[in-house]
């Protein structure tokens, strides 16, 4: 029976802490460093590694790629939905315009999506044409995928075949893995959600 595993490494703490960041490309904290390296620690199972191109992620995966000697690539479809007119903004920075704003996005993220954002129908459908591409390119692989929490939500809500509004119920921690595994006698299982242990 072939398997191919997919894990999805979310980027650590980026420079500017917390906001909502979407495609800008701020790097990597100190302490994102460490985070990633934290998660990257123990056993290291991967045969391929594949980045979303934001520097936050693309920065450690090239470390990553060159320490263990497993191939990279980039692939643009697994970089950050587009927030529009909330990029770079914190919660309390949005919430000081309209108090109302983040309940209305966060109860309907269709149809309360910031001004100029990215569709969430158009982005879930890259992120699942990036999985399956990369799925049927690698086949009986395990794969590491460098990416961010709105790519891992839509790429889980796709396997658990759960409704596209629903993906912002999954708490995503910075440099968590999720985990998805393939095979040919049942659906796509997600075996684990979470910081890696060392």
């Amino acid at each position: 029976m072939v398997i191919t595993t997919v894990d999805l490494l979310r980027h650590g703490e980026p420079k500017g802490g917390r906001r909502y960041r979407g495609q800008i490309d701020d790097p990597l904290s100190e302490n994102g460093w460490r985070e990633m390296w934290q998660a990257a620690s123990g056993g290291t199972p991967w045969q391929h590694i594949i980045s979303s191109p934001l520097s936050r992620c693309r920065a450690f995966a090239n470390s990553l790629s060159e320490k263990l000697h497993v191939p990279l690539e980039q692939d643009e479809r697994f970089r950050e939905v587009g927030f529009g007119d909330w990029e770079g903004k914190t919660a309390d920075e949005l919430r000081a315009a309209d108090p109302d704003t983040i309940r209305r996005f966060y109860q309907d993220p269709i149809e309360n999506r910031p001004t100029g954002a990215e569709p969430l129908d158009q982005f879930s459908h890259r992120v699942s044409a990036a999985l399956n591409q990369s799925i049927e390119t690698h086949r009986g692989k395990h794969l590491l995928i460098v990416t961010h929490a709105g790519v891992i939500r839509a790429a889980l809500t796709k396997y658990m075949s759960a409704p596209l509004g629903s993906m912002y119920r999954l708490s995503i921690a910075t440099a968590s893995i999720s985990r998805i595994q393939i095979d040919e006698e049942r659906p796509p299982t997600i075996c684990f959600q979470g910081r890696r242990k060392i």
